[in-house]
């Protein structure tokens, strides 16, 4: 019996909304077997980051040549990376154990707007991690980094995912979540775009939005679905998520990861 197999590599998230917390349980809602690498461990709750403290890179490097040397895995994601010396032993594991199925969620603000990736680590980021993936779900704030422009519309969407792709992902998903109207998010394979697009949810439960959506991806593409199936599906399971979550502290809700069907 052959059980497909999914890995996170993020951060923790102490409010379990977010991170590896919210990766695994969304392995789970999948029906995927997660493992995971943990990069940073957070004091977080649904009002926002009260500390950070990163392991040490040769540490994180360690946890993931364990997981690839004996399981191996169907596909995975990154997530919170956190500083440029993580990133380069994440890239240089992965040099010695190459995942042809990766996502890259280049993580760089929280929602309580707290930073998550240092300035000096989204060099870094782009040199060795991009190159790396099958795609990038960079948000909007992400993709005006990456990017370098401004982006305010469906139009400038497309162009940041075709800048994005000139660093080297092979395949670019902008999220246009921050934009009003219906949620829309552009998907750049180098040739043309595929929009994918459903009526916006109105909630304040959101926490973790970004890391469900990508660790979803990585799910459907364990399971073997081509990309686009798999984002078409990860959106589904992200909207009724957002649509059924609730409040549990004072600040951001929750989504509602245990889902039976979406």
């Amino acid at each position: 019996m052959s059980i497909p197999k999914a890995l996170t590599i993020a951060g923790s998230d102490s409010g379990g909304g977010a991170g590896i917390q919210a990766d695994l349980k969304t392995f789970s809602a999948y029906r995927v077997f997660g493992l995971s690498v943990i990069t940073a461990v957070t004091a977080q709750n649904s009002v926002g980051v009260q500390g950070v403290e990163n392991l040490a890179p040769a540490f994180v490097a360690r946890q993931l040549r364990s997981v690839l040397e004996d399981f191996g895995v169907d596909a995975a994601k990154c997530g919170m990376l956190s500083v440029a010396p993580i990133i380069e032993a994440v890239a240089g594991a992965l040099a010695e154990h190459p995942i042809d199925k990766l996502v890259v969620d280049p993580v760089m603000v929280a929602k309580s707007g707290d930073s998550l990736l240092q300035p000096d680590a989204v060099e870094a980021l782009i040199r060795h991690i991009l190159p790396l993936a099958l795609v990038v779900t960079p948000n909007l704030p992400e993709a005006e980094v990456l990017s370098g422009i401004t982006v305010s519309n469906r139009e400038d969407m497309e162009e940041a995912a075709r800048r994005i792709g000139k660093l080297g992902a092979r395949h670019v998903l902008v999220k246009g979540g921050h934009l009003k109207g219906d949620a829309v998010d552009i998907l750049w394979n180098g040739r043309e775009v595929t929009a994918f697009q459903v009526p916006r949810v109105e909630s304040s439960n959101t926490h973790g939005t970004g890391c469900t959506f990508s660790a979803a991806i990585a799910a459907g593409l364990a399971k073997g679905r081509p990309l686009g199936e798999a984002v078409r599906e990860a959106k589904a399971y992200v909207t009724k998520a957002i649509r059924d979550g609730f409040a549990l502290g004072r600040g951001v809700g929750q989504l509602r990861h245990f889902l039976t069907e979406w």
